[in-house]
């Protein structure tokens, strides 16, 4: 995928500035695993949307890097001057041959980041890599019910079709998920 520059209006750089930043989004690489795996780190530690309880390790996040890519599915970055923002990818929804054109899409924002568009603009470049390597489908499992999640996700297309009910315990307390599906073909034909 060649590097796609998405221009945001009015995105501060600093929560005292008022400049226009350009988010970048382009493939992930191995050098981005550090970065990656800060970002998950933040939000295996303070929310719910990821049910892990302990971050990986930069070496795992490597080479979680690396067998996505190499399967030839879509891992993608957002970098905001030449940091990376946040990141997606998508893999095969279950390992069962019969799912192989149903994805699981994974999106994580760095808190520094979050309410800035950087989520919608990495899911809006995720959906038509998806659909160009051969998934139909996308699927979002949002753990923990969150609603920013679910808000992103519909504002990308994505209907709710089901929840699972006190399906995780973190922090102390059960968790619903949320499933939201969108078909790429009707994407592709709005």
């Amino acid at each position: 995928m060649k590097a796609l520059r998405v221009h945001l209006a009015r995105v501060p750089e600093r929560a005292d500035e008022r400049r226009v930043a350009q988010i970048v989004i382009r493939d992930a690489q191995e050098s981005d695993a550090e970065s990656i795996a800060a970002i998950y780190a933040h939000h295996v530690l303070t929310g719910t949307a990821s049910y892990d309880v302990e971050p990986p390790s930069v070496v795992a996040t490597r080479d979680k890097i690396w067998r996505i890519t190499k399967a030839g599915w879509p891992f993608l970055v957002a970098e905001i001057n030449g940091q990376v923002a946040g990141y997606a990818y998508v893999t095969q929804f279950r390992d069962r041959p019969a799912y192989r054109y149903t994805a699981e899409d994974s999106i994580y924002v760095d808190p520094d980041y979050m309410r800035r568009g950087v989520g919608k603009a990495l899911l809006e470049a995720l959906l038509p890599s998806a659909a160009n390597y051969g998934f139909r489908t996308v699927i979002a499992v949002v753990g923990g019910a969150e609603p920013a999640s679910i808000a992103l996700h519909k504002a990308c297309g994505f209907d709710e079709v089901g929840q699972l009910r006190r399906a995780g315990f973190k922090f102390g307390r059960w968790l619903d998920n949320v499933y939201m599906q969108i078909d790429l073909r009707e994407a592709n034909e709005t």
